[in-house]
């Protein structure tokens, strides 16, 4: 994702914003302006940075422990298949609940604090990373498993050494797509029960119809949504290297390739 683009997407929909404020002209506690909102943010700075650490902290920490747990979790079901024959549909059940289902049950076990609103968080990056690395290791091509059965390879060495690489951007297109949810669960178990975060400013400033702080909180958790998403670009770009480099140098992986 490049930086211009994201920038000249966001600078349209604020134009697109103003202008609408300034044909329509909606009241005030139904659609603030443009103008309404960056003065709510210089307003309270204070307050507003000190609940967006808050919800960022919460972000983070959940991104690695759902990265942790879905990368250990579909490298053991690859490394066990009968365990995964048993992991995999009690998951599936799990994924099929609402995650504001989920969210009450969380905070009535861990309480208001940050660690309902962390496994919240840890839940939601956790599925996407889970299935995409899975998948990416039940995918490898069957040709190269039967060549590395030639050199009398073992089932572990197998998996780390061949299996694993060639599932690797498998697991970067999960993280870039459960990189921009943390946001999103961070503030659902905020919004449930908390004390702080961004969620709790929104609900607080919403009770009292002051829309414009809700729309200044929902522009700072835009802003770490953006960054999250850039942050998981950057560190991956480049890792996986070989994954062009054998895609070339195997034909049997490009079946469209003709052979002269």
């Amino acid at each position: 994702m490049r930086v211009s683009s994201a920038v000249c997407g966001v600078l349209l929909l604020v134009v697109g914003w103003q202008v609408g404020t300034w044909l329509f002209a909606p009241a005030h506690y139904i659609l603030p302006s443009p103008y309404d909102v960056v003065s709510a943010l210089s307003r309270q700075p204070i307050y507003l940075l000190e609940n967006s650490l808050i919800t960022l902290t919460e972000m983070v920490v959940g991104l690695v422990l759902g990265t942790g747990f879905g990368v250990g979790t579909a490298f053991a079901t690859a490394a066990f298949p009968r365990l995964g024959k048993l992991v995999w549909p009690t998951l599936l059940i799990l994924q099929a609940f609402p995650v504001f289902v989920l969210a009450p049950i969380l905070v009535l076990w861990l309480g208001f604090g940050m660690a309902s609103k962390v496994a919240m968080t840890t839940l939601i990056i956790f599925f996407p990373v889970a299935s995409a690395f899975n998948d990416g290791l039940q995918r490898t091509e069957r040709t190269i498993l039967d060549a590395a059965a030639l050199t009398q390879a073992t089932h572990w060495q197998i998996l780390l050494r061949l299996r694993v690489p060639l599932a690797l951007p498998g697991l970067i297109s999960g993280l870039r797509v459960a990189a921009p949810l943390a946001p999103l669960g961070a503030v659902i178990g905020e919004w449930v029960g908390a004390s702080s975060g961004l969620g709790f400013v929104m609900v607080q400033a919403n009770a009292r119809m002051q829309t414009d702080t809700v729309f200044a909180a929902m522009a700072i958790l835009a802003v770490l949504t953006l960054l999250s998403r850039l942050l998981i670009d950057r560190l991956t770009t480049g890792l996986t290297p070989w994954a062009v480099e054998t895609e070339h140098s195997l034909p049997f992986l490009n079946p469209s390739r003709k052979h002269a």
